[in-house]
């Protein structure tokens, strides 16, 4: 894939609906679909016992009813855990996603998905290679693969080698010198950085080294009209209420 073929739409829900519903889970996803997304991000990381599902932080507390490290468990604890009560009680009993069963929504949809690689610390190359070879086979067949991204240059390069073929994103909250060497190195198609640092001069930038311009995380109005209009642009937004009708 290059940056001249780019298959996925400029909007993109960002952990299924963002906060509207509980970040990560299927509820989450189905919202964002009802409200018109065809894309959506998430979180994935390796349970103890090597399977790959969502969630963002390293620990359970913020949005399970779990404690300690998510990756220190094995899945057929992690199934069992409450991942909705946290948001709301209209979400009592959600369960954690594995990214088997977002991708069967996903497929079953019409839906794309941009995975991004979020490891505990420490399993960066074994998440990676876990991730990318888990997508490749949950999406063989399918005419458009999910994107992956991270910020963890060792998760991505990790993910390169085992399944090249898939597509690729650095993920910056800053830009640290080095950025456009690491992307290039790690054969990536597109650049996801902080909303805030995009400029024109940044956009021309990454033309330049054929990346896309990708945002995160964007739920004010006039910024999203700031970056659309500088081009090429990927907009990733929790307010998928106040943007649906652009999707």
């Amino acid at each position: 894939m290059t940056a001249g073929r780019w298959p996925y739409p400029a909007w993109v829900a960002h952990r299924g609906a963002g906060k509207l519903a509980p970040e990560n889970t299927l509820a989450a996803f189905r919202l964002g679909a009802a409200h018109g997304y065809r894309m959506f991000e998430c979180d994935v990381k390796l349970s103890a016992d090597g399977v790959p599902f969502l969630l963002h932080d390293a620990t359970l507390e913020r949005t399970t009813n779990g404690q300690g490290t998510a990756g220190d468990k094995p899945w057929d604890e992690l199934s069992r855990l409450d991942a909705g009560s946290w948001h709301s009680r209209a979400y009592a009993g959600e369960p954690l996603a594995t990214l088997a069963g977002v991708a069967r929504f996903c497929q079953a949809s019409g839906l794309l998905l941009n995975i991004e690689i979020k490891p505990t610390p420490g399993s960066e190359a074994a998440t990676g290679a876990a991730v990318a070879d888990a997508a490749a086979v949950l999406w063989a067949g399918q005419p458009v693969p999910p994107l992956l991204t991270s910020f963890q240059p060792a998760a991505l390069e990790a993910a390169q080698a085992a399944q090249p073929a898939l597509p690729r994103g650095l993920l910056l909250d800053e830009l640290s010198p080095g950025w456009d060497q690491a992307a290039g190195r790690l054969g990536c198609q597109v650049l996801v950085c902080r909303h805030s640092l995009w400029t024109a001069h940044l956009v021309q930038q990454a033309r330049g080294l054929g990346l896309r311009a990708a945002s995160y995380t964007v739920n004010d109005v006039a910024e999203a009209q700031r970056l659309r209009a500088l081009g090429d642009h990927t907009v990733i937004t929790d307010r998928v209420d106040l943007f649906s009708s652009a999707c």
